[in-house]
């Protein structure tokens, strides 16, 4: 038990740059809210419900992290600072990586009956500050989501979502594959491709305009010189 403490703790140090040893990870309140979150997903389990949610509602007093006890998480969960929340049905896998400000929410079934409302994070998934997860659906393997996106369909596995609805910004992740993103956002060579790409475009139509607008003054000039001509030719036969 032990051992696998020290490796959650360093899977921790391996994304997070910031703390200086194991004692300070210790004090994350990612890590004493999943810690909180182990026994009350225990007793409820056990169907200790009432004993489950005091649990619960200590943990989000100290840490502004709100994991519901039925929540079912994996192995080297990592929330990275607080104010997330998790709903009932959300189940999440191993190497999952929240930073803050993140809901994973449910839909209200018009029937009343609880049911399977909140989504479901894959391995090594990534979800960026501010994102809203809405919704039954599925965050593919190695998926990421950036910043405030908010995000109501499936995502398939590698793909990266970003914006309101979130929509792809057709990069799989796997095309140029790192250990890991920090906030689930790429913001180097994808985004300066695509940049590149658009600026491309930019160029080419700014060199089709002025084309066209050679094109234009050419066949005013070419019209100019037909009439002048034309008129020339009609004094020449009035003098005659």
């Amino acid at each position: 038990m032990l051992q696998s403490l020290r490796d959650y703790l360093d899977s921790i140090r391996a994304r997070d740059p910031a703390p200086r040893s194991r004692w300070e990870v210790l004090l994350y309140p990612g890590v004493m809210a999943l810690g909180l979150h182990r026994v009350a997903h225990w007793l409820f389990g056990a169907q200790l419900y009432f004993l489950a949610r005091l649990v619960n509602h200590f943990s989000r007093m100290l840490t502004a992290i709100d994991i519901h006890p039925g929540a079912t998480i994996g192995k080297n969960f990592f929330i990275d600072h607080g104010f997330t929340v998790i709903g009932e049905t959300a189940e999440i896998g191993d190497n999952v990586t929240i930073y803050q400000c993140v809901t994973l929410g449910g839909t209200n079934p018009t029937n009343g009956k609880g049911g399977k409302r909140h989504p479901t994070l894959e391995d090594n998934v990534i979800i960026g500050s501010g994102a809203q997860i809405i919704g039954p659906i599925t965050i593919g393997k190695r998926g990421r989501v950036g910043a405030n996106a908010v995000v109501l369909d499936n995502v398939p596995e590698g793909a990266t979502m970003v914006g309101l609805k979130a929509r792809s910004t057709l990069m799989p992740a796997e095309e140029w594959l790192r250990e890991f993103i920090p906030y689930g956002t790429p913001c180097d060579e994808p985004c300066e491709e695509m940049i590149g790409t658009g600026n491309r475009r930019i160029e080419e139509m700014q060199k089709q305009m002025a084309e066209m607008q050679a094109e234009l003054t050419s066949l005013k000039a070419a019209q100019t010189g037909s009439g002048q001509d034309a008129g020339s030719t009609q004094r020449s036969g009035t003098d005659s």
